[in-house]
C-alpha cells in the first residue's frame, strides 16, 4: 500500500486497515473496541498471533494526526517481518485513533498545506476534561466512552509494551517512559540523526521529571491534581500508567510537526534569569491581552454545545497560563515551594515555545469561535489575524521553526516503537518470553538499526 504523504483522515485510516486485513486474513483482523461520544467506531488492528501483546495507541491528542500515519506503517512491517509477529511470539494491536471526534476537527488543516497559519487557524484540542488519555476522577470513574474502551482494551490484553503515538507541533522528539530500558537514549539519537529529528533536550511538560538520558524522560507516579497541573505536568492518573499492575512498559513517543535545532542545544545559558523574565512577563501580558479579548466576543457567541467544546480548552488555557508564568519567573513565588531545576538553553527554548504555544492556540481557537458566529460585532478578528500572524512569525524566524515532511515524522515515530518493542522485550519487568521449541526464551528480537 503506497504510504500517505500528508496524515491520513479518520476515515482514511479506517479504509486503509480495513484493505489491509482483506490482504491477510490469516495475519490481521480488523475489529470494534468501542464508539466515540459522536458513535464513530473505535477501530483496533491486530497483526500476528503471538501470546506477548503490544498495544499502540494513535490519536490521543486531537491535533496530532502523526501517530496514525505511524500505526499503518507499523502493521506493514510486522505483516511483511516474521521477526515482529511469529519469531517475537508477539501480536501487534493497533489502535487507530482515540479521538476520531476531535481528529475530524482538525481536519481544516490535516491535508494540508501545512503553514503555520494554517494549523494555528483551524487547530482544535478539547479541554482537559473531554481528553481521553486522562482519568481524574481515577480509573473506575471514568465517563468518556474512549477513555472506557481504552482501559477495557489494556485489561483485555494486558500488554508487555504500550506505546502512545504523540505529535509535538514545535520543537523537537523525545520519549518519557514507566521504566528505564538500557539503550533506549542511544537508539533514540541514532534514530533522530538518521532522519534530521531534534532532540528535544528539555521539554516543558517533563521539567520536573527524571531524566533517565538524553530525551528520555520517566514518567512519576501519578498522583490526584486539578486540571492545571495535569495541563502543565501531565503527572495526574492516565491510561499511561493504568496497565503498570500487569507489568507493562508504557512509551509516550513525541513526533515534532515543525522541528526546532535550539531544543537539542544543552549548553548552559548566559543569563537564564534574564529569559526567564522575559518569557514569564510576555506569557503574563498576551494572556491579559487574549482574556480581555474573550470577555468582549463571548457575550455574541451563539449558545450550544459547538460553541462550549470550543470554549472549554480557551478557558483552560486562560487558566494555566498565569500559573506557568509565576513558576518561570525568577521574581515571584508561585506558592509551591519547588524550585526549578538547572535550565540549559534547550530548556530555556523550549520554554519560549510553550508560552507561545498556549496563546497561539488560545488565539486560534478564538477566530474559529468568531468564524463561526458569521460576523464580527466585537470587531476582533483583524486583531487576531494580527496576533497569530505575529506569533507565528516568531516561531518561524525567532526560533528556527522548520516543516518536517509527514513521512519523516512518520517514520522516526515508527522506528521508536520498534526500537521500544525489542528494548521491553529485554528487559520489561517481571515478565519473561514463555519457552518455546527452538527459540531461547532468553533471545532478544534483533531488529535492522536502519
Amino acid at each position: 500500500m503506497t504510504p500517505l504523504p500528508r496524515y491520513p483522515t479518520a476515515d482514511e485510516l479506517g479504509a486503509r486497515a480495513a484493505v489491509l486485513a482483506a490482504r491477510h486474513p490469516g495475519t490481521a483482523r480488523l475489529r470494534r473496541v468501542g464508539s466515540s461520544r459522536a458513535g464513530t467506531p473505535l477501530w483496533l488492528l491486530s497483526v500476528g498471533r503471538g501470546s506477548r501483546q503490544a498495544l499502540v495507541v494513535a490519536g490521543p491528542h486531537a491535533n496530532e494526526p502523526v501517530g496514525g500515519a505511524t500505526v499503518l506503517r507499523l502493521a506493514e512491517r510486522a505483516l511483511a517481518d516474521p521477526r515482529l509477529t511469529e519469531d517475537a511470539d508477539a501480536t501487534w494491536n493497533l489502535l487507530l485513533c482515540l479521538d476520531p471526534d476531535g481528529l475530524r476537527r482538525n481536519e481544516g488543516w490535516l491535508t494540508g498545506p501545512y503553514t503555520l497559519g494554517r494549523y494555528a487557524r483551524h487547530f482544535f484540542r478539547p479541554g482537559f476534561l473531554e481528553q481521553p488519555e486522562w482519568l481524574p476522577d481515577g480509573a473506575a470513574r471514568a465517563t468518556l466512552p474512549e477513555t472506557r474502551a481504552l482501559l477495557a482494551l489494556q485489561d483485555e490484553l494486558r500488554p508487555f509494551l504500550q506505546c502512545s503515538l504523540h505529535g509535538v507541533d514545535v520543537g523537537g522528539g523525545f520519549v518519557e517512559v514507566t521504566h528505564r530500558l538500557p539503550g533506549l537514549p542511544q537508539r533514540l539519537a541514532h534514530t533522530a540523526a538518521r532522519l534530521g529529528i531534534p532532540r528535544e533536550l528539555g521539554p516543558y511538560d517533563a521539567l520536573y521529571w527524571p531524566e533517565l538520558g538524553p530525551a528520555v524522560y520517566r514518567i512519576p507516579p501519578p498522583r490526584r491534581g486539578d486540571p492545571t497541573e495535569a495541563i502543565t505536568e501531565a503527572a495526574v492518573e492516565s491510561t499511561w500508567c493504568h496497565p503498570n499492575r500487569y507489568g507493562t512498559v508504557t512509551a509516550v513517543v513525541e513526533a515534532p510537526m515543525w522541528g526546532v535545532a535550539a531544543v537539542a542545544d544543552g549548553s548552559p545559558p548566559a543569563d537564564p534569569d534574564a529569559l526567564l523574565r522575559t518569557a514569564s512577563r510576555t506569557l503574563r501580558r498576551d494572556a491579559r491581552f487574549l482574556r480581555a479579548l474573550l470577555a468582549r466576543v463571548r457575550p455574541h457567541l451563539a449558545p450550544g454545545p459547538d460553541t462550549a467544546r470550543l470554549l472549554a480548552p480557551v478557558d483552560d488555557y486562560l487558566l494555566v497560563c498565569p500559573r506557568l508564568a509565576d513558576a518561570w519567573d525568577p521574581d515571584t513565588d508561585d506558592g509551591t515551594g519547588r524550585p526549578l531545576p538547572p535550565l540549559s538553553t534547550a530548556h530555556l527554548t523550549a520554554l519560549r515555545i510553550a508560552a507561545r504555544r498556549l496563546v497561539l492556540r488560545t488565539a486560534g481557537l478564538l477566530h474559529q469561535l468568531v468564524r463561526g458566529t458569521g460576523r464580527d460585532p466585537a470587531g476582533a478578528l483583524p486583531e487576531l489575524d494580527r496576533l497569530l500572524d505575529a506569533w507565528c512569525a516568531d516561531y518561524r524566524d525567532g526560533c528556527g521553526a522548520r516543516w518536517i515532511p509527514v513521512a519523516r515524522q512518520a517514520e522516526y515515530q515508527a522506528r521508536m516503537v520498534l526500537a521500544l518493542f525489542e528494548l521491553a522485550g529485554r528487559h520489561a519487568p517481571g515478565r519473561s518470553r514463555p519457552d518455546q521449541p527452538g527459540r531461547s526464551p532468553r533471545a532478544a528480537v534483533r531488529l535492522r538499526r536502519d
